[in-house]
């Protein structure tokens, strides 16, 4: 049986309103999160993914009560990281409306806390983030929002964190990013060859075709993107026909 592929915004946010930037720096405005959040579930979008991208490198939790209004006025699966650092950060996640979880920069530090809370809670409930950049044909892992290179290998990381129990893996290229020139189908393919968890690609979506390429591709379960679905190019419900029409099972 086909598993129906997933559209899913994301919701940068940073002090507060949705941001969005190119390789993770030019960052501009981009709307008050509810509102932003709102008129994506009306469009029919699959999940949401909210992330407080300087929760970490300012060290510091996400912000919980704009989680909260989010999570009041949506009615789909709320996917939520930045700053998250143990098992109570999750906790305190799911208990103000979050669905699912999403842990970068703690895992690399520590990726007993992969175990931990997959053990406690389930691993439906955990998204790795993964981003990753391209150094002398290497994929390295980067943390403290795409600031620090942990030097660890992109492949080696996301096989590591399937074994300790991740429910998916978020990967997004920061040479992609915010380009829309379309998705690093390299770097999917090679982690989808033998990742057995759903891959959400993210990263570099300019047009809907960029979309159908990562599901053809690159092999991604789910497709992330913001600036196509921010700035009114296109529309959750226009990418969901576009998919119908090549062919792809979409929710």
């Amino acid at each position: 049986m086909s598993v129906a592929k997933r559209i899913i915004p994301c919701l940068d946010v940073d002090k507060g309103r949705v941001v969005k930037g190119i390789n993770f720096v030019d960052i501009v405005d981009a709307g008050d999160p509810v509102e932003v959040a709102k008129k994506y579930d009306s469009e029919g979008a699959d999940e949401i993914t909210f992330l407080d991208i300087t929760a970490s490198h300012e060290g510091r939790d996400t912000i919980l009560s704009v989680v909260e209004k989010v999570a009041n006025e949506v009615f789909i699966p709320l996917t939520v990281g930045g700053g998250v650092s143990d098992f109570n950060d999750v906790r305190d996640l799911l208990s103000v409306g979050a669905d699912k979880v999403t842990i970068n920069t703690a895992a690399v530090s520590n990726p007993n806390i992969i175990n931990d809370v997959t053990e406690k809670i389930g691993r439906q409930c955990i998204v790795i983030a993964v981003d990753v950049k391209k150094i002398d044909n290497e994929y390295y892992v980067f943390t403290h929002g795409g600031r620090k290179n942990s030097m660890l290998s992109a492949y080696d990381w996301c096989m590591e964190c399937q074994k300790r129990g991740a429910g998916e893996i978020l990967l997004t290229s920061m040479d992609k990013d915010g380009t829309k020139d379309g998705f690093d189908l390299e770097i999917l393919n090679t982690i989808s060859t033998d990742l057995n968890i759903p891959l959400i690609a993210s990263g570099g979506a300019g047009n809907l075709e960029h979309l159908h390429e990562a599901i053809t591709k690159g092999n991604a379960d789910a497709v992330l993107a913001a600036s196509i679905f921010h700035f009114g190019e296109f529309s959750i419900t226009e990418a969901k026909e576009y998919l119908k029409g090549k062919g792809i099972l979409v929710r």
